[in-house]
C-alpha cells in the first residue's frame, strides 16, 4: 500500500475526530495568553496543532509519538547500514505508522523517479552573482520549481476541497526528491567547479547526497541519513515550520510555502545556530592551540558570559534535558572518530558548560541542544564552509513541513489569521 492509499485509509477517521473535537470542545480554554506572551513572540502559547511531531520537555522531539532513539531503532535500514532510510522516516511522518523495508523502499524509489531537476533551475542559479549566499540560491531554486506545481495547476482547473491534499502530496514528493541534488549543486557552484551532480539509482536518498557531495568516506552516508532524520521536524511553532504553514494556509503550493520557511531558516536566531556553535569551539581551539583542560575551559566559558555573550548550542525553549538529537550525534562521533580534537572539545564542553550556566543562574535549561554538535560532524567530513550548513538544515526540514502541509490540506485547516491589539488596548485591559 503506497502513501496515498495509506492516507486515504486513515483520512475519514481523522476528519471525524477533528470535527467531533471542534463540536464538543471548540470553546474549551486550553491556555491564557498574557501580555508578556503577546510582546514576547507568543512563546509557549498553545495555538497550533501538529500530529507530525511534538517536543516533550523531558524526552525531546517525538516523531508521530516515537522518540529519537525509538525512530533510529525501529525504522528499516539499508543492508549493512547503521542508520535508517530517510524514506522510511518520511513514510512515518506522512502515515503515522512505522514502515517495513518495502514501505521505505516505495518512498526511496519514488524519490529516484522524481529526482530529475529541470535544467533551467541550474541555469538560474548559475546566472546569479558569485557572492550570492547559499541560502539565497536554495530559496530561489525552490521557487523556480513552482512552475511544476501540481496543486497550482489542479486548483486553477477546479477541484474539490477535500482532494486538495492529493496534489499537495504529489508536489511534496517531487520537491523532497530534488532537494539533495539542488543542495549538492549549490555546494559545487559555490565552492567547487560548478558541476551538476549525478544521481546514482543504486543508492538511497541519504547515500546519494553523500556521493553527490563527493565524500568517499562511508561514514558520511550514515551521517547524512542521521542528520536529515533528526532535523526533519520540530513541532509547528519554530520559524521555518510556522512560516511554511502560514503561507501554505493561504492555499499557496509547497514551493511558495517552503521557500518562505527557508527565508525564516536563514535568520541568525534560527538556522544559523549550528555554525555559531562550531565557531565558538574553533575559537576555543585558537585560544589554547589544543583541547584545553577542564579548568581552562571553565574560565574561558565564564569569560565569554561576562563579556555579554552566550554559549551557542546550549539552552532550549522547551527541553529540560540534553537534546536527544545532540546525544545521537555525539554517540555517532564517539563511535566513528573519538580521537578528533573537536569531538573531544565538544564532549568537554558538555561536561563543563551546563554547570557554569547553572552557577550563572540565567539559563532555565543549560543542557545542549542539537546545534552544539551538528557543525562539528560536518567539519570532520570536510564540509567546512559555514554558510552551507543552513542549506543542509533546510533539506531535512522539508520533510517535516511538507508532511504537515499535506495533512493541513487533508483536514481542511483554514487560513491562519490571528487578531492584533493596540498597545493602548493592552494598557487598558
Amino acid at each position: 500500500m503506497n502513501i496515498k492509499e495509506k492516507i486515504l485509509e486513515k483520512l475519514p477517521e481523522m476528519r471525524s475526530r477533528v470535527k467531533k473535537l471542534l463540536i464538543e470542545k471548540g470553546d474549551h480554554v486550553i491556555d491564557y495568553v498574557t501580555i508578556g506572551q503577546v510582546y514576547g513572540g507568543m512563546r509557549n502559547s498553545k495555538v497550533l496543532v501538529s500530529d507530525i511531531s511534538y517536543v516533550d520537555p523531558e524526552e525531546g522531539i517525538r516523531f508521530r509519538g516515537y522518540s529519537i532513539p525509538e525512530v533510529l531503532e525501529k525504522l528499516p535500514k539499508p543492508d549493512y547500514a547503521e542508520m535508517p532510510y530517510v524514506g522510511g522516516l518520511y513514510y512515518l511522518l506522512l502515515t503515522g505508522e512505522i514502515p517495513n523495508k518495502d514501505d521505505a523502499l516505495i518512498v526511496e524509489n519514488d524519490w529516484l523517479i522524481r529526482s530529475q531537476v529541470p535544467g533551467y533551475v541550474f541555469e538560474t542559479l548559475k546566472n546569479l552573482p558569485e557572492q550570492t549566499h547559499p541560502m539565497t540560491l536554495f530559496t530561489l531554486a525552490v521557487q523556480s520549481l513552482q512552475t511544476q506545481s501540481e496543486f497550482s495547476r489542479q486548483y486553477h482547473e477546479g477541484m474539490k476541497k477535500e482532494d486538495y491534499w492529493i496534489p499537495m502530496l504529489e508536489d511534496s514528493l517531487n520537491l523532497t526528491a530534488k532537494l539533495p541534488i539542488i543542495a549538492a549543486y549549490i555546494y559545487n557552484l559555490k565552492y567547487r567547479n560548478g558541476e551538476i551532480p549525478i544521481v546514482d539509482h543504486n543508492l538511497d536518498w541519504g547515500a546519494n547526497f553523500a556521493q553527490m557531495m563527493c565524500i568517499k568516506d562511508d561514514g558520511y552516508a550514515e551521517l547524512a541519513r542521521l542528520y536529515f532524520i533528526i532535523h526533519s521536524d520540530h513541532e509547528s511553532g519554530n520559524v521555518s515550520a510556522h512560516a511554511t504553514h502560514l503561507v501554505g494556509s493561504s492555499l499557496a503550493d509547497i514551493y511558495y510555502a517552503f521557500s518562505a520557511g527557508l527565508n525564516g531558516l536563514a535568520g541568525p536566531l534560527h538556522g544559523l545556530a549550528n555554525q555559531e556553535s562550531l565557531g565558538w569551539l574553533l575559537d576555543v581551539m585558537d585560544e589554547f592551540g589544543r583541547v584545553p583542560t577542564k579548568e581552562q575551559l571553565r574560565e574561558y566559558t565564564w569569560k565569554t558570559l561576562e563579556s555579554g555573550k552566550v554559549i551557542p548550542g546550549y539552552g532550549h525553549a522547551v527541553l529540560r534535558v540534553p537534546d536527544p538529537r545532540f546525544t545521537a550525534q555525539m554517540n555517532f562521533a564517539k563511535k566513528r572518530f573519538p580521537k578528533d580534537d573537536l569531538v573531544k572539545l565538544a564532549d568537554l564542553v558538555f561536561e563543563v558548560v551546563p554547570q557554569v550556566l547553572k552557577e550563572q543562574g540565567k539559563a532555565k535549561n543549560p543542557a545542549p541542544n542539537v546545534d552544539a554538535i551538528t557543525g562539528t560532524l560536518q567539519y570532520y567530513y570536510g564540509i567546512r564552509e559555514f554558510d552551507f550548513y543552513t542549506v543542509l538544515f533546510g533539506v531535512g526540514r522539508a520533510l517535516g513541513v511538507s508532511a504537515n502541509l499535506v495533512w493541513a490540506r487533508a483536514l481542511g485547516q483554514p487560513l491562519e489569521r490571528p487578531k492584533s491589539l493596540t498597545t493602548r488596548m493592552l494598557e487598558e485591559s
